[in-house]
């Protein structure tokens, strides 16, 4: 039954999916817990401490088993999270229950815990991200050809081609997927560091066996899926890898940002659209209109993960000496909403991709309103060719294009520098070689082949590597 009654936050009610949910949830958080609780006892056990094998066997059986009604009890009477379920552990493996968290402190099993889900949540992260690449690439190639007005300042300036602008948006989602697939890569758990990260318990448990104490932590991180763990640490891993994922996380809002605030004003422009069904209503008030919501909510989504990044950076920056306490509850906020908030945007993002609506006739109704602007050096050369002179041909063209200018904004009529240029015998040029000049395609420069060598050269080969993550769909349900 919904709740109703208390607050509940739009992550998880409104944005964020259920798989990514799922990821930083207390089922999650607590069965990795005792994942790692048996991959030390199992460790311990095969380094020859006093741990059997039936106990290790009971610890593997109820991994699942987990009374929450008990843990919390004990964690309102103990006032230690950890230690809660530590006895709640116990209660359920009898046999080993003396032998849980040998050796550890608190942070074994949650900063543990906490690279373990980063990792699998930068890995949904990645999925998605290599489909949104996947759909814009479809686009771009579809569009490779079409003329499109370009901007600078955000004023006509150029042409370009519609599949050339995807490849600005794809080109930095690919930065952001390269520095994401970095931080994967490079990903390392704390391992079993002790209190200070001197290890000093296990040296103890080892008999000052140097040898052991390395390889329980390497055999621990080799059965979590780690080829290694950070080489030092306090009591917990540097809280500068929290502030480098989630600068991660910001990098790819950045982008996501980008493309939005250029599909809103494409939108505005009436040259393309984000997808609409026919039952959306776009105001409560103006019938007619068509919002776009869908990038709206990517802006203002990727406007609180480029914000929520600066939390593990001040985070990392007042950390004193091996740890203090003063990250933890603003961690358990910061790094899941930067998660949720990035999943909702790559859904989003997922969804508008695949259905961005084009409108020919409008983009080529735009451009031939600007585009005798841009042709004026065209046509300058080609009186020249045919013995004009080349400083007066200038001025004729500075005046006639800022009468033509102003007759545009002043007086709300259509551009007619050509047919001034027309009427008049100086340029020496016929209204058939004006309308070949005057073909956007003549002016786009080399984008159709930027476009397919972009594709080609740099996502073609990342959509071969990961074909079995390709053909995810987001569809909008509110």
């Amino acid at each position: 039954m919904r709740n109703t009654t208390s607050y509940e936050s739009p992550f998880c009610t409104r944005y964020a999916s259920e798989e990514m949910q799922h990821v930083f949830s207390a089922d999650k958080k607590f069965t990795t817990w005792r994942r790692l609780w048996v991959a030390l006892a199992r460790a311990e056990m095969e380094l020859g401490l006093p741990v059997t094998q039936a106990q290790v066997d009971e610890l593997e059986a109820n991994i699942e088993n987990i009374d929450y009604d008990v843990a919390e009890a004990e964690e309102k009477r103990r006032r230690h999270d950890v230690m809660s379920h530590v006895y709640a552990y116990g209660q359920v493996c009898p046999n080993a229950a003396g032998i849980i968290h040998l050796g550890a402190t608190s942070c074994y099993v949650g900063d543990n815990t906490d690279i373990i889900i980063m990792r699998d949540a930068m890995k949904i992260v990645r999925r998605k991200l290599i489909n949104v690449l996947s759909n814009l690439s479809r686009f771009a190639l579809q569009y490779k050809d079409m003329p499109a007005l370009a901007y600078t300042h955000l004023q006509p300036a150029q042409l370009t081609t519609v599949g050339k602008r995807a490849t600005l948006w794809m080109n930095e989602l690919l930065m952001d997927l390269h520095e994401l697939e970095y931080r994967i890569a490079e990903l390392k758990m704390l391992g079993s560091k002790g209190t200070t990260g001197t290890q000093a318990s296990f040296m103890e448990l080892f008999e000052g066996d140097t040898q052991k104490v390395k390889a329980l932590e390497q055999k621990i991180a080799v059965e979590m899926g780690f080829d290694g763990v950070v080489p030092v640490s306090g009591q917990t891993y540097s809280r500068k890898i929290d502030a480098q994922i989630l600068a991660t996380l910001s990098g790819i809002a950045q982008s996501c940002s980008k493309f939005s605030n250029d599909m809103r004003l494409l939108q505005s422009f009436k040259e393309m659209e984000e997808p609409f069904e026919k039952t959306q209503i776009g105001s409560s008030a103006m019938a007619y209109k068509r919002n776009p919501m869908r990038c709206e909510r990517i802006t203002s989504l990727a406007r609180y993960v480029m914000i929520d990044s600066l939390n593990p950076a001040f985070t990392a920056g007042t950390q004193w000496f091996e740890r203090t306490l003063d990250d933890s509850a603003n961690k358990r906020v910061s790094v899941p909403e930067a998660f949720l908030g990035v999943d909702a945007i790559l859904n989003i993002m997922l969804n508008v991709t695949d259905g961005i609506v084009v409108y020919p006739k409008m983009i080529r109704q735009r451009i031939m309103r600007e585009l005798p602007f841009m042709a004026t050096e065209n046509i300058m050369m080609d009186a020249v060719k045919k013995g004009g002179n080349r400083q007066e041909l200038h001025e004729k063209i500075r005046e006639y294009s800022m009468a033509a200018g102003s007759r545009v904004k002043e007086d709300g009529l259509e551009n007619d520098l050509c047919d001034r240029i027309l009427a008049d015998p100086m340029f020496r040029i016929t209204k058939e070689e004006l309308d070949e000049i005057l073909q956007p395609e003549n002016f786009v420069g080399r984008s159709p082949q930027q476009t397919e060598e972009f594709v080609a050269a740099c996502i073609q080969p990342i959509l071969d590597a990961n074909q079995e993550l390709l053909g995810e769909s987001f569809e909008m349900k509110n």
